[in-house]
Protein backbone atom coordinates (compact mmCIF):
# COMPACT_ATOMS: atom_id res chain seq x y z
CA UNK A 1 0.00 0.00 0.00
CA UNK A 2 1.42 3.42 -0.96
CA UNK A 3 1.51 6.53 1.21
CA UNK A 4 -2.00 8.06 1.60
CA UNK A 5 -0.95 11.40 0.12
CA UNK A 6 0.44 9.69 -2.98
CA UNK A 7 -2.69 7.59 -3.41
CA UNK A 8 -4.86 10.68 -2.98
CA UNK A 9 -2.97 12.69 -5.58
CA UNK A 10 -3.20 9.77 -8.00
CA UNK A 11 -6.95 9.34 -7.47
CA UNK A 12 -7.72 13.04 -7.75
CA UNK A 13 -5.51 13.50 -10.79
CA UNK A 14 -7.35 10.65 -12.48
CA UNK A 15 -10.71 12.22 -11.66
CA UNK A 16 -9.69 15.58 -13.07
CA UNK A 17 -8.55 14.03 -16.33
CA UNK A 18 -11.80 12.26 -17.13
CA UNK A 19 -14.47 13.43 -19.57
CA UNK A 20 -18.22 13.99 -19.44
CA UNK A 21 -20.33 12.99 -16.47
CA UNK A 22 -21.54 9.44 -17.02
CA UNK A 23 -24.79 9.55 -15.06
CA UNK A 24 -26.00 6.06 -14.25
CA UNK A 25 -24.51 4.46 -17.37
CA UNK A 26 -22.52 1.31 -16.57
CA UNK A 27 -21.29 0.47 -20.06
CA UNK A 28 -17.55 0.14 -20.47
CA UNK A 29 -16.81 -0.53 -16.78
CA UNK A 30 -14.38 -3.40 -16.36
CA UNK A 31 -13.01 -5.08 -13.21
CA UNK A 32 -9.57 -3.90 -12.16
CA UNK A 33 -6.96 -5.19 -9.72
CA UNK A 34 -8.20 -2.74 -7.11
CA UNK A 35 -10.49 0.26 -6.60
CA UNK A 36 -9.50 2.18 -9.70
CA UNK A 37 -11.53 4.63 -11.85
CA UNK A 38 -13.00 3.52 -15.17
CA UNK A 39 -12.52 6.86 -16.87
CA UNK A 40 -16.11 8.09 -16.47
CA UNK A 41 -15.60 10.96 -14.05
CA UNK A 42 -15.44 14.72 -14.00
CA UNK A 43 -15.60 17.81 -11.86
CA UNK A 44 -19.15 18.76 -10.90
CA UNK A 45 -18.01 21.88 -9.02
CA UNK A 46 -14.67 23.35 -7.94
CA UNK A 47 -13.28 20.94 -5.36
CA UNK A 48 -15.88 18.21 -6.01
CA UNK A 49 -15.49 15.34 -8.48
CA UNK A 50 -17.67 12.36 -9.35
CA UNK A 51 -16.38 9.04 -10.67
CA UNK A 52 -17.52 5.44 -11.08
CA UNK A 53 -15.51 2.26 -11.32
CA UNK A 54 -15.59 -1.49 -10.68
CA UNK A 55 -14.23 -3.16 -7.55
CA UNK A 56 -13.51 -6.90 -7.60
CA UNK A 57 -15.18 -8.74 -4.74
CA UNK A 58 -15.33 -12.28 -3.43
CA UNK A 59 -18.75 -12.76 -5.09
CA UNK A 60 -17.97 -10.86 -8.28
CA UNK A 61 -17.35 -7.25 -9.26
CA UNK A 62 -19.22 -4.42 -7.57
CA UNK A 63 -19.72 -1.04 -9.20
CA UNK A 64 -18.85 2.00 -7.08
CA UNK A 65 -20.00 5.61 -7.40
CA UNK A 66 -17.75 8.09 -5.59
CA UNK A 67 -17.81 11.78 -4.76
CA UNK A 68 -14.39 13.21 -3.86
CA UNK A 69 -14.55 16.44 -1.87
CA UNK A 70 -11.74 18.90 -1.14
CA UNK A 71 -12.90 20.50 2.12
CA UNK A 72 -10.25 23.20 1.83
CA UNK A 73 -11.46 24.42 -1.56
CA UNK A 74 -13.10 27.84 -1.17
CA UNK A 75 -16.87 27.52 -0.96
CA UNK A 76 -16.89 23.74 -0.44
CA UNK A 77 -18.53 22.21 2.63
CA UNK A 78 -20.55 19.21 3.71
CA UNK A 79 -23.55 19.21 6.02
CA UNK A 80 -26.39 17.02 7.21
CA UNK A 81 -29.23 16.39 4.80
CA UNK A 82 -32.33 15.77 6.90
CA UNK A 83 -36.12 16.13 6.79
CA UNK A 84 -37.80 18.87 8.79
CA UNK A 85 -38.28 16.38 11.66
CA UNK A 86 -35.91 13.89 13.30
CA UNK A 87 -38.82 11.45 13.28
CA UNK A 88 -39.28 11.60 9.53
CA UNK A 89 -37.95 10.31 6.21
CA UNK A 90 -37.28 11.70 2.74
CA UNK A 91 -35.32 10.75 -0.37
CA UNK A 92 -31.75 11.95 -0.72
CA UNK A 93 -32.48 13.54 -4.10
CA UNK A 94 -35.33 15.62 -2.65
CA UNK A 95 -33.25 16.65 0.37
CA UNK A 96 -30.30 17.61 -1.84
CA UNK A 97 -32.45 19.69 -4.19
CA UNK A 98 -34.28 21.41 -1.34
CA UNK A 99 -30.99 22.46 0.28
CA UNK A 100 -29.09 23.34 -2.90
CA UNK A 101 -26.53 20.54 -2.56
CA UNK A 102 -24.49 19.53 -5.62
CA UNK A 103 -24.26 15.95 -4.41
CA UNK A 104 -24.74 13.61 -1.51
CA UNK A 105 -25.26 10.10 -0.15
CA UNK A 106 -27.64 8.46 2.29
CA UNK A 107 -26.62 8.46 5.93
CA UNK A 108 -27.22 6.72 9.23
CA UNK A 109 -29.11 3.50 9.93
CA UNK A 110 -32.62 4.25 11.18
CA UNK A 111 -35.80 2.97 12.84
CA UNK A 112 -37.41 1.51 9.74
CA UNK A 113 -39.74 -1.14 11.19
CA UNK A 114 -41.38 -2.04 14.49
CA UNK A 115 -42.86 -5.50 13.95
CA UNK A 116 -41.67 -6.53 17.44
CA UNK A 117 -43.97 -4.01 19.13
CA UNK A 118 -47.59 -4.35 17.93
CA UNK A 119 -49.41 -1.04 17.86
CA UNK A 120 -46.18 0.98 17.95
CA UNK A 121 -45.18 2.65 14.70
CA UNK A 122 -41.64 3.05 13.42
CA UNK A 123 -40.39 6.60 13.86
CA UNK A 124 -37.97 6.85 10.94
CA UNK A 125 -35.43 8.45 13.31
CA UNK A 126 -31.70 7.74 12.90
CA UNK A 127 -29.68 5.60 15.32
CA UNK A 128 -26.74 7.86 16.14
CA UNK A 129 -26.07 11.50 16.97
CA UNK A 130 -26.89 14.19 14.43
CA UNK A 131 -25.50 17.72 14.12
CA UNK A 132 -26.64 20.04 11.31
CA UNK A 133 -25.03 23.45 10.67
CA UNK A 134 -23.63 23.42 14.21
CA UNK A 135 -27.00 22.62 15.83
CA UNK A 136 -27.52 19.42 17.77
CA UNK A 137 -30.60 17.51 16.59
CA UNK A 138 -30.35 14.28 18.56
CA UNK A 139 -28.20 11.87 20.54
CA UNK A 140 -27.59 8.13 20.15
CA UNK A 141 -29.85 5.26 21.16
CA UNK A 142 -28.39 2.44 23.34
CA UNK A 143 -26.19 -0.02 21.43
CA UNK A 144 -28.72 -2.83 21.81
CA UNK A 145 -31.49 -0.70 20.28
CA UNK A 146 -29.81 0.01 16.95
CA UNK A 147 -30.99 -1.11 13.53
CA UNK A 148 -28.45 -2.56 11.12
CA UNK A 149 -25.65 -5.14 11.21
CA UNK A 150 -23.78 -5.96 14.41
CA UNK A 151 -21.30 -3.29 15.47
CA UNK A 152 -17.60 -4.15 15.19
CA UNK A 153 -15.93 -4.74 18.59
CA UNK A 154 -15.04 -1.52 20.36
CA UNK A 155 -17.52 0.67 18.47
CA UNK A 156 -20.79 2.18 19.71
CA UNK A 157 -23.87 4.03 18.51
CA UNK A 158 -22.14 7.24 19.66
CA UNK A 159 -19.52 6.99 16.90
CA UNK A 160 -19.77 9.75 14.31
CA UNK A 161 -18.19 11.04 11.15
CA UNK A 162 -18.15 14.81 11.14
CA UNK A 163 -16.52 18.05 10.10
CA UNK A 164 -15.42 20.62 12.65
CA UNK A 165 -15.44 24.38 12.49
CA UNK A 166 -11.83 24.00 11.29
CA UNK A 167 -13.19 22.41 8.05
CA UNK A 168 -11.37 19.13 8.79
CA UNK A 169 -13.24 15.84 8.69
CA UNK A 170 -12.70 13.38 11.56
CA UNK A 171 -14.14 10.39 13.37
CA UNK A 172 -15.12 10.76 17.02
CA UNK A 173 -17.77 9.86 19.58
CA UNK A 174 -20.50 12.19 20.75
CA UNK A 175 -22.10 11.50 24.14
CA UNK A 176 -25.10 13.32 25.60
CA UNK A 177 -24.49 15.54 28.61
CA UNK A 178 -27.87 16.73 29.84
CA UNK A 179 -29.70 17.54 33.07
CA UNK A 180 -33.21 18.28 34.30
CA UNK A 181 -33.22 20.53 37.39
CA UNK A 182 -36.29 21.28 39.52
CA UNK A 183 -36.68 22.49 43.12
CA UNK A 184 -33.16 21.50 44.12
CA UNK A 185 -33.42 18.10 42.46
CA UNK A 186 -31.26 17.07 39.51
CA UNK A 187 -31.96 14.29 37.01
CA UNK A 188 -29.56 13.20 34.25
CA UNK A 189 -30.96 13.14 30.73
CA UNK A 190 -30.75 9.74 29.08
CA UNK A 191 -31.75 10.84 25.63
CA UNK A 192 -32.48 13.68 23.23
CA UNK A 193 -34.92 13.24 20.33
CA UNK A 194 -34.18 9.53 20.03
CA UNK A 195 -36.48 6.60 19.29
CA UNK A 196 -35.19 4.49 22.21
CA UNK A 197 -34.32 5.54 25.76
CA UNK A 198 -32.09 3.65 28.21
CA UNK A 199 -34.01 1.65 30.81
CA UNK A 200 -34.82 3.78 33.86
CA UNK A 201 -34.03 7.10 32.18
CA UNK A 202 -35.62 10.41 31.19
CA UNK A 203 -35.46 11.67 27.62
CA UNK A 204 -36.11 15.11 26.17
CA UNK A 205 -38.07 15.74 22.97
CA UNK A 206 -38.02 19.16 21.31
CA UNK A 207 -39.64 20.72 18.26
CA UNK A 208 -36.90 19.06 16.17
CA UNK A 209 -38.47 15.66 16.87
CA UNK A 210 -41.62 16.31 14.85
CA UNK A 211 -45.14 14.94 15.25
CA UNK A 212 -44.47 11.19 15.33
CA UNK A 213 -45.45 9.29 18.51
CA UNK A 214 -42.95 9.16 21.36
CA UNK A 215 -44.18 5.72 22.48
CA UNK A 216 -41.33 3.82 20.78
CA UNK A 217 -38.87 5.52 23.14
CA UNK A 218 -40.08 3.35 26.02
CA UNK A 219 -39.90 0.00 24.17
CA UNK A 220 -37.10 -2.58 24.27
CA UNK A 221 -34.12 -2.59 26.62
CA UNK A 222 -30.50 -1.49 26.43
CA UNK A 223 -29.54 -4.96 25.17
CA UNK A 224 -32.70 -6.18 23.39
CA UNK A 225 -34.50 -4.06 20.82
CA UNK A 226 -37.35 -6.58 20.62
CA UNK A 227 -38.11 -6.62 24.37
CA UNK A 228 -41.64 -5.48 25.34
CA UNK A 229 -42.51 -1.83 25.86
CA UNK A 230 -42.29 -0.57 29.44
CA UNK A 231 -45.48 -0.63 31.51
CA UNK A 232 -44.15 2.14 33.75
CA UNK A 233 -44.01 5.42 31.83
CA UNK A 234 -44.74 9.10 32.41
CA UNK A 235 -44.60 12.26 30.33
CA UNK A 236 -44.28 15.90 31.37
CA UNK A 237 -44.54 18.94 29.10
CA UNK A 238 -42.38 21.95 29.99
CA UNK A 239 -43.11 25.26 28.28
CA UNK A 240 -40.94 28.32 28.80
CA UNK A 241 -39.38 26.71 31.86
CA UNK A 242 -42.53 25.57 33.67
CA UNK A 243 -44.51 22.32 33.83
CA UNK A 244 -47.79 22.79 31.95
CA UNK A 245 -49.14 19.23 31.64
CA UNK A 246 -48.46 15.55 32.31
CA UNK A 247 -49.61 12.14 31.10
CA UNK A 248 -49.20 8.51 32.11
CA UNK A 249 -48.28 7.52 28.55
CA UNK A 250 -46.06 9.07 25.85
CA UNK A 251 -47.98 11.18 23.37
CA UNK A 252 -47.61 12.41 19.80
CA UNK A 253 -48.14 15.53 17.76
CA UNK A 254 -45.97 18.59 17.01
CA UNK A 255 -43.95 20.13 19.82
CA UNK A 256 -43.99 23.92 19.79
CA UNK A 257 -40.82 26.00 19.81
CA UNK A 258 -39.81 26.77 23.39
CA UNK A 259 -41.44 23.55 24.62
CA UNK A 260 -39.74 20.34 25.77
CA UNK A 261 -41.54 17.08 26.43
CA UNK A 262 -39.87 14.87 29.02
CA UNK A 263 -40.53 11.13 28.72
CA UNK A 264 -39.57 8.78 31.53
CA UNK A 265 -39.53 5.01 31.87
CA UNK A 266 -39.24 2.99 35.13
CA UNK A 267 -37.07 5.03 37.53
CA UNK A 268 -37.24 7.97 35.13
CA UNK A 269 -41.05 7.84 35.18
CA UNK A 270 -41.09 7.79 38.98
CA UNK A 271 -38.83 10.84 39.07
CA UNK A 272 -41.05 12.78 36.65
CA UNK A 273 -44.15 12.06 38.76
CA UNK A 274 -42.63 14.27 41.45
CA UNK A 275 -42.91 17.33 39.22
CA UNK A 276 -46.03 19.40 39.74
CA UNK A 277 -47.94 21.78 37.48
CA UNK A 278 -46.38 25.23 37.41
CA UNK A 279 -43.06 24.06 38.85
CA UNK A 280 -39.98 25.73 37.39
CA UNK A 281 -37.79 23.29 35.44
CA UNK A 282 -34.43 23.94 33.80
CA UNK A 283 -33.36 21.56 31.03
CA UNK A 284 -29.87 21.61 29.53
CA UNK A 285 -28.27 19.33 26.96
CA UNK A 286 -25.22 19.17 24.71
CA UNK A 287 -23.14 16.59 22.87
CA UNK A 288 -19.60 16.08 24.16
CA UNK A 289 -16.83 14.80 21.87
CA UNK A 290 -14.63 12.07 23.30
CA UNK A 291 -11.43 13.09 21.47
CA UNK A 292 -11.54 16.38 19.58
CA UNK A 293 -11.87 19.73 21.29
CA UNK A 294 -13.01 21.41 18.11
CA UNK A 295 -16.80 21.83 17.84
CA UNK A 296 -18.53 19.85 15.12
CA UNK A 297 -20.37 21.83 12.48
CA UNK A 298 -21.72 18.61 11.02
CA UNK A 299 -21.91 15.04 12.39
CA UNK A 300 -23.70 11.85 11.41
CA UNK A 301 -23.95 8.37 12.90
CA UNK A 302 -22.77 5.01 11.55
CA UNK A 303 -19.71 3.00 12.59
CA UNK A 304 -15.95 3.07 11.90
CA UNK A 305 -14.41 0.46 9.61
CA UNK A 306 -10.90 1.87 9.09
CA UNK A 307 -8.60 3.73 11.47
CA UNK A 308 -5.12 4.97 10.63
CA UNK A 309 -5.14 2.90 7.45
CA UNK A 310 -5.93 -0.35 9.27
CA UNK A 311 -9.21 -2.26 9.12
CA UNK A 312 -11.01 -2.54 12.44
CA UNK A 313 -10.83 -6.04 13.88
CA UNK A 314 -13.99 -8.08 13.64
CA UNK A 315 -15.24 -6.62 10.37
CA UNK A 316 -17.53 -9.02 8.52
CA UNK A 317 -15.61 -10.56 5.62
CA UNK A 318 -18.37 -12.97 4.54
CA UNK A 319 -21.63 -11.03 4.00
CA UNK A 320 -21.70 -9.22 0.66
CA UNK A 321 -24.33 -6.57 0.00
CA UNK A 322 -24.83 -3.10 -1.48
CA UNK A 323 -23.23 -0.52 0.83
CA UNK A 324 -22.58 3.18 1.45
CA UNK A 325 -19.46 4.44 3.21
CA UNK A 326 -17.25 7.51 3.66
CA UNK A 327 -13.49 7.93 3.87
CA UNK A 328 -11.22 10.66 5.24
CA UNK A 329 -7.60 11.42 4.36
CA UNK A 330 -5.03 11.60 7.14
CA UNK A 331 -5.02 15.41 7.18
CA UNK A 332 -8.83 15.62 7.22
CA UNK A 333 -8.82 17.81 4.10
CA UNK A 334 -10.47 15.35 1.74
CA UNK A 335 -13.63 13.29 2.07
CA UNK A 336 -14.74 10.39 -0.14
CA UNK A 337 -18.41 9.38 -0.32
CA UNK A 338 -18.98 5.94 -1.84
CA UNK A 339 -22.20 4.11 -2.72
CA UNK A 340 -22.33 0.77 -4.50
CA UNK A 341 -24.64 0.14 -7.40
CA UNK A 342 -27.74 -1.95 -6.74
CA UNK A 343 -28.47 -2.97 -10.33
CA UNK A 344 -29.00 -6.71 -10.86
CA UNK A 345 -25.58 -7.00 -12.50
CA UNK A 346 -23.83 -5.80 -9.34
CA UNK A 347 -26.33 -6.51 -6.56
CA UNK A 348 -24.08 -9.03 -4.78
CA UNK A 349 -22.10 -6.02 -3.53
CA UNK A 350 -19.12 -6.23 -1.19
CA UNK A 351 -18.35 -7.29 2.34
CA UNK A 352 -17.73 -4.46 4.76
CA UNK A 353 -14.08 -5.57 4.95
CA UNK A 354 -13.81 -5.20 1.16
CA UNK A 355 -15.39 -1.73 1.38
CA UNK A 356 -12.79 -0.70 3.96
CA UNK A 357 -10.01 -1.82 1.61
CA UNK A 358 -11.58 -0.04 -1.37
CA UNK A 359 -11.81 3.29 0.44
CA UNK A 360 -8.26 2.91 1.72
CA UNK A 361 -7.14 2.41 -1.90
CA UNK A 362 -8.76 5.75 -2.77
CA UNK A 363 -6.46 7.45 -0.26
CA UNK A 364 -8.50 7.37 2.96
CA UNK A 365 -6.84 6.84 6.31
CA UNK A 366 -10.13 6.53 8.26
CA UNK A 367 -13.44 5.20 6.98
CA UNK A 368 -17.00 4.98 8.21
CA UNK A 369 -19.89 2.71 7.26
CA UNK A 370 -23.30 4.23 6.59
CA UNK A 371 -26.64 2.51 5.94
CA UNK A 372 -26.66 0.15 2.96
CA UNK A 373 -28.94 -2.21 1.08
CA UNK A 374 -32.05 -0.48 -0.21
CA UNK A 375 -30.91 2.80 1.36
CA UNK A 376 -27.67 3.10 -0.64
CA UNK A 377 -28.03 6.18 -2.83
CA UNK A 378 -25.57 8.64 -4.37
CA UNK A 379 -26.73 11.78 -6.14
CA UNK A 380 -24.83 14.41 -8.11
CA UNK A 381 -25.84 17.48 -10.09
CA UNK A 382 -24.35 17.73 -13.55
CA UNK A 383 -22.87 21.13 -14.50
CA UNK A 384 -25.69 23.42 -15.57
CA UNK A 385 -28.43 21.09 -14.34
CA UNK A 386 -31.24 22.39 -12.12
CA UNK A 387 -31.44 19.28 -9.94
CA UNK A 388 -29.42 16.28 -8.88
CA UNK A 389 -29.60 12.86 -10.51
CA UNK A 390 -29.43 9.52 -8.73
CA UNK A 391 -26.12 8.09 -10.03
CA UNK A 392 -26.29 4.54 -8.73
CA UNK A 393 -29.19 2.11 -9.13
CA UNK A 394 -30.79 1.78 -5.67
CA UNK A 395 -32.08 -1.72 -4.93
CA UNK A 396 -35.28 -0.07 -3.65
CA UNK A 397 -36.15 1.49 -6.99
CA UNK A 398 -36.51 4.25 -7.68
CA UNK A 399 -35.25 5.59 -4.32
CA UNK A 400 -35.88 4.80 -0.64
CA UNK A 401 -36.87 7.54 1.79
CA UNK A 402 -34.21 7.66 4.52
CA UNK A 403 -33.59 9.43 7.83
CA UNK A 404 -30.65 11.60 6.81
CA UNK A 405 -27.60 11.89 4.58
CA UNK A 406 -24.42 13.78 3.81
CA UNK A 407 -24.84 16.75 1.50
CA UNK A 408 -22.04 18.34 -0.54
CA UNK A 409 -22.24 22.08 -1.15
CA UNK A 410 -20.04 24.11 -3.47
CA UNK A 411 -19.88 27.31 -5.50
CA UNK A 412 -20.69 26.72 -9.15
Amino acid sequence: MGHPDVRLRTALAACAAFGALAGTALAGATPASGASPTGHGTSIAPGVTYEQFDIPGAKGPAHAHVLSIDLFEAGVRVDLLHPTAVGGRATISSLADASGAVGGVNGDFFDITESQHPGVAATGAPVGPAVASGRTLKSAVPDGQRFGPALPPGTTTEDVLGVGVDHRARLDRLALDGTVRANGRSLPLGGLNQYALPVGSVGAFTSDWGAVSRARATCGTDTDRAAPCSADTYEVTVRRGRVVSSSTTPGSGPIASGTTVLVGREAGARALRKLWAGEHVKITHRLVAASSRIPFRFAIGGYPILRNGVRLRGLDAKTSTVRTAAGITRDGHHLFLLALDGSRKYRTGLTIAEVADAIRDLGADDAFSLDGGGSSTLVARAPGAASVTVRNHPTDAPERAVADGIGVFARR
